[in-house]
């Protein structure tokens, strides 16, 4: 199905009976990422997923977005499909959306941020090394008059830039520099929602110390962390994710 928000087309899913569930993906990702977590939910209640703009099917912003203006979108769809004391589930960069909606709009019921994003990592000294040579050689590239220099700067991404940058074109690369650079702390403290915080113990993209300054900041949270599982922790120890939820949820379930 899609609905306009807008004037973009939003492609989503929308399945069941009950309590309202909200499941946003991560970078990347698409209506099929959130799958097993939709699976696990929607005999019991009425589960929703999308493709985020700029992902799936769903249509691609005209200007580049930071977090903030993915939650106002999704704010935007929550109204329009009246999805009332939501539980609301964001992995990665869904995360993001969901710390925003939980601390600035009155609709979140209970959160659950898997591997969730939303916190400027700490670099090590050779992180800002290679930032520096990255910005050096591109500079390189742009003094040089050389024909189709546009082509040449996107070869130069394509080689150097992260493996997410390089799967990211025009606008959408523009926003992904945008909403890795959001940092969201501030907002942790505002969220006042039973909070279910799960990790995968070897995830590097967001690793297990942010989701134990989550569980801080935030007053009414509990952190899990699974064993041997990495970013896409849902998945990688799918029994006990489905475990931990089904006991998280018990009390909303049939209602």
């Amino acid at each position: 199905m899609y609905i306009d928000i807008d004037g973009l087309n939003i492609n989503y899913i929308d399945e069941g009976n009950g309590k309202h569930v909200l499941l946003l993906h991560g970078w990347g990702g698409s209506i099929q990422t959130m799958m097993p977590i939709f699976n696990i939910l929607k005999d019991r209640f009425r589960v929703v997923t999308l493709d985020l703009p700029g992902f799936g099917k769903s249509g691609i912003p005209k200007e580049p977005w930071n977090s903030y203006d993915y939650a106002e979108c999704i704010n935007k769809f929550i109204e329009k499909l009246n999805l009332y004391n939501l539980i609301l589930f964001g992995h990665s960069h869904g995360g993001r959306i969901s710390i925003i909606l939980a601390s600035k709009y009155n609709i979140v019921k209970k959160l659950i941020l898997i591997d969730s994003a939303g916190i400027i990592p700490k670099r090590k000294a050779i992180y800002y090394i290679k930032v520096y040579w990255f910005k050096m050689l591109k500079r390189i590239y742009l003094i040089f008059p050389v024909k189709n220099k546009q082509k040449r700067l996107d070869k130069f991404y394509e080689k150097f830039g992260s493996q997410d940058y390089r799967d990211s074109k025009g606008v959408m690369r523009q926003t992904m520099v945008k909403v890795i650079n959001d940092n969201l702390v501030r907002l942790l403290a505002n969220i006042k929602v039973p909070t279910l915080l799960i990790w995968g113990e070897k995830d590097e993209d967001t690793p297990v110390y942010m989701g134990e300054l989550m569980e801080k900041e935030i007053t009414d949270s509990g952190l899990v962390i699974l064993k041997g599982a990495g970013h896409y922790s849902y998945i990688d120890n799918y029994d006990q994710f489905r475990a931990i939820i089904n006991e998280f949820l018990k009390d909303d379930f049939g209602e």
